[in-house]
């Protein structure tokens, strides 16, 4: 039977096969220029030949100099042809080989002599391509013929002259602006591309220029734009200047009514770039909004996939901000779920997700499942977070929700789609209370047959912590032990801790977790029978039911509260002794990587001031260098040490800065001096404090500096008492004193005589949250229910007018000088309430838990509810006196 006949092009699986350059070898091409240099050229051979070196270049093969240079003579021998289409293959390969200013020459003549040609395409070519391999001399030479270029009549030559200028801007940029006159008037051409091109260059003339830029903007507004592609470039410019003129004008937008009024316009490029522009101004008002949202509602029944693809993207991201503002389009959403482009149909559910109702949940759902299997992983990630976003907006529907995440979770998918899956169940879990009993089920029977051991480990991990609070713990317990015997050595030693936890905190199921936690001890991995040895030693009570002591909890539930990267420089600093390493010496302050010190050319960093090696490495130099004075070694343990604090400007004579030392009863400055003067050496250096706005404080020795040569860094201390379990804040004045010796430049040896003077320095504070260490913990919500109730504080503060809560949020965490757990730090744009974790150590090593609840009303007013959980009742109520006096 005859096969039916098949078009190649149809058969795109094997395109490759009928690939007109399969097989090409540069050595092979080169062989094939010489046809350049017959007598009688054929054109149609020579325009092959050109298009294998184009596919040989674009395809990052390289040309030495020889080869390119004989290439490049070759070519320049086809001048002689009057065949169009070799001329223009001629004018890509001349540009694309980019020859040397020595062989520019060559084509330079035969280039302006096209340039000046009665064939339009010789003219429009030849300027691109001189453009392109001139340099600024020969530029200058060709100026007065680009000038006449950019308004000629013929729309294709006074194109190529604008990009052309397009590109030199960037080269050569002072005799590109010469031509403003010319592309001012190439703007009110009729041809819509030289508009185009036009504009875009005398917006790029001007871009240094607010005032112009502007200027033009409203000049072109008033409807001189007639080229669709120049009218969106000019919604783009108008858009800048509304975002630029946000901060310094009030009342209402420039330009928004010539947006507005784009969106009538016939081209739908236009009537969508005006869309877009709209829902992207910052701070946009639900007013401002509609027409926009209305002209993108238009495009979601559109016939066209682009349109469609546009609009329901444009909409995705507005529903971020303002959900109620797209809910009007829902309608038209849920048609576009079946869209046979998959692109649309996934962002049509995921807006869908963030803007439909509590009762359009179910059908949503149904819609959902159908349409899951036809998408790749990436796309059901986006849709499974959607998912889990609208699963915290309505909690009451979170059985549906969590089976719809359940049944997903048994089918195929990569391991980022399984993980976001898992997070989500994690999520819903921790936040929907009814959830927990449901989610905890689904994550076990999902470790059953999970090929991830990553995801088996997390898993465990949580299941080990939140099991334990349910109210029928034991039915978790077969899960895991599945896990010791089917699983590699890594999710084993994981359900080993698990169990444990089990044993721990269920004291009922004690007994069968030893006699589970027995079969273990001869497992064939080192990791899970030291686990499993630890675990029966420490859970105690031999099996029996008996109560598991509060240190075995603190050692299977308890948060690391020391950053690892402290420990890890601790135990490699530590060396063996008779002494055992003590973790309690181990700094708890998560620092962050300093910044590099703002200091004149030539300058030295100015002493410990100065980045060290590390965060780690900075808080044991402090350390080492204070417990070597003698004078300090009564003030005891070194609570924290904060960073380096510029006293004086980057240019002055003198470079200063500050370390606030913090002891429980005491404060040490210490001034890092650095001399930048060459003919002087200072002596005798010291600060002077005037403690009359820091009555708290009483200075108890100051520790001057003997020499300070020439940039060679000093520190010189002063130590302050205070009040022991206060929060002692106070303004400081500093004052430098030292006696000035003039060195001579020859010898470098100083006078003997001196000068005293001064040099004023800039105020310092002491804040409160000097006394707070930025300690974060790995799970807020664990940390927070075992510190207890027992000396919580809870209160509510105005906080008056604000920007955004961002500001608020970032105005309380730098008033207490805690650390953000969980990304909580990080407030959604116009948010109207947020909740932010914070978690630290406070002065006498104190725990210390904060949750806040901002919210904002449509005045701007700021409220937010304080809740404080610690170790010391006295340093709970110390965060609120903080807080209502800052």
């Amino acid at each position: 039977m005859a096969q039916p006949l098949v078009k190649k092009d149809d058969d795109h699986d094997d395109e490759a096969d009928y690939s007109p350059f399969l097989g090409i070898e540069k050595g092979a091409v080169l062989q094939e220029v010489r046809v350049f240099n017959d007598p009688q050229l054929d054109p149609r051979r020579c325009s092959q030949v050109i298009t294998k070196l184009l596919y040989l270049l674009n395809q990052g093969d390289s040309f030495s100099k020889n080869e390119a240079t004989e290439v490049f003579f070759s070519v320049t021998k086809l001048f002689q042809s009057k065949d169009l289409g070799l001329r223009r293959m001629v004018y890509l390969i001349i540009k694309e080989l980019s020859p040397s200013s020595d062989e520019v020459i060559i084509v330079t003549s035969s280039l302006m002599k096209d340039m000046n040609s009665k064939t339009d395409m010789y003219r429009a070519n030849a300027i691109r391509v001189l453009c392109r391999i001139t340099d600024g001399t020969l530029l200058t030479q060709i100026e007065r013929y680009l000038k006449q270029a950019i308004v000629d009549k013929n729309p294709v030559v006074a194109s190529a002259a604008l990009v052309s200028g397009i590109h030199l801007l960037q080269t050569n940029p002072e005799i590109v602006k010469r031509w403003s006159n010319e592309v001012q008037e190439a703007v009110q051409s009729r041809a819509a591309l030289v508009q185009f091109h036009a504009l875009a260059l005398l917006q790029q003339i001007r871009q240094n220029d607010r005032l112009a830029v502007s200027k033009l903007v409203t000049s072109l507004t008033k409807g001189t734009a007639r080229s669709p592609l120049a009218q969106c470039l000019l919604i783009r410019y108008a858009s800048q200047v509304i975002r630029e003129s946000a901060n310094t004008q009030t009342g209402d937008r420039p330009f928004y009514d010539f947006l507005e009024s784009c969106l009538r316009h016939k081209a739908e490029m236009v009537v969508f770039e005006a869309a877009r522009a709209i829902t992207e101004l910052s701070g946009v008002t639900n007013r401002e909004l509609t027409p926009a949202i209305t002209a993108l509602q238009l495009f979601l029944s559109s016939s066209k996939p682009v349109l469609r693809f546009a609009a329901v993207r444009a909409l995705n991201k507005v529903a971020m901000t303002h959900p109620m503002a797209v809910t009007n389009c829902n309608i038209d959403m849920e048609s576009l779920i079946s869209d046979q482009n998959r692109s649309i149909a996934t962002l049509a559910i995921t807006t869908l997700l963030k803007t439909g109702n509590e009762s359009s949940v179910d059908r949503l759902m149904k819609q959902i499942t159908n349409f899951m299997s036809d998408i790749a992983d990436e796309f059901k990630i986006v849709v499974v977070e959607a998912i889990r976003s609208l699963c915290l907006k309505f909690p009451l529907k979170y059985r549906s929700l969590m089976n719809f995440l359940s049944n997903i979770l048994r089918e195929e998918g990569g391991f980022d789609y399984k993980k976001a899956i898992v997070d989500s169940i994690v999520i819903l879990i921790r936040d929907i209370p009814e959830a927990k009993e449901s989610g905890l089920l689904q994550l076990c029977e999902f470790i059953e047959d999970c090929e991830f051991t990553y995801l088996s480990t997390q898993i465990l991990h949580f299941l080990g912590n939140e099991g334990p609070k349910t109210t029928d713990p034991s039915k978790y317990i077969r899960y895991i032990y599945n896990r010791v015997h089917l699983e590699n050595a890594t999710v084993r030693a994981a359900a080993v801790s698990t169990l444990a936890k089990f044993g721990a905190m269920v004291d009922a199921l004690k007994p069968q977790i030893f006699v589970l936690l027995r079969r273990c001890v001869l497992d064939s991995d080192d990791e899970v029978r030291d686990r499993t040895t630890l675990y029966l030693n420490t859970l105690g009570g031999d099996g029996e039911v008996v109560e598991t002591n509060k240190e075995t909890k603190t050692l299977l539930f308890g948060a690391l509260d020391i950053p690892l990267v402290n420990l890890e420089t601790s135990l490699k600093n530590y060396e063996p002794s008779e002494e055992p390493f003590d973790i309690d010496s181990v700094s708890k302050e998560v620092k962050s990587q300093p910044l590099a010190e703002k200091k004149a050319p030539g300058k030295k960093p100015t002493g410990l001031g100065a980045p060290l090696a590390g965060p780690p490495s900075t808080v044991d130099a402090y350390e080492r260098l204070l417990s070597s004075i003698p004078e300090f070694l009564d003030f005891g343990k070194l609570f924290k040490s904060s960073a380096p604090v510029e006293l004086t400007e980057a240019e002055t004579e003198y470079a200063v800065n500050v370390v606030k030392h913090i002891f429980d009863r005491h404060v040490v400055f210490q001034y890092n001096c650095t001399n930048t003067i060459p003919e002087q050496l200072l002596e005798n250096v010291s600060v002077i404090v005037d403690l009359s706005e820091a009555d708290d404080f009483a200075e108890v020795l100051s520790k001057p500096v003997r020499s300070l040569p020439y940039d060679t860094p000093g520190q010189t201390f002063v130590a302050f008492e205070k009040p022991e379990g206060i929060t002692a804040v106070g303004k400081f004045s500093n004052t430098l004193r030292f006696i000035v010796k003039e060195v001579d430049p020859t010898t470098g040896e100083a006078e003997e005589d001196g000068v005293e003077d001064e040099y004023q320095l800039e105020d310092l504070e002491v804040v409160a949250a000097d006394y707070m260490m930025k300690v974060g913990v790995s799970n807020f919500r664990n940390a927070w229910e075992s510190m207890g109730d027992d000396f919580e504080h809870v209160d509510e503060y105005g906080l008056g007018p604000r920007e955004n809560l961002a500001e608020a949020v970032s105005a309380v965490i730098n008033l207490l000088g805690m650390q953000p757990c969980e990304g909580t730090e990080v407030v959604a744009t116009n948010s109207r309430s947020h909740t932010c974790l914070l978690s630290g150590v406070f002065l006498g090593n104190v725990r210390v838990l904060v949750r806040l609840q901002f919210g904002i009303d449509g005045s701007r007013d700021v409220a937010m509810k304080l809740a404080v959980r610690s170790e010391d009742e006295a340093v709970s109520d110390t965060i609120h006196e903080i807080v209502s006096s800052g």
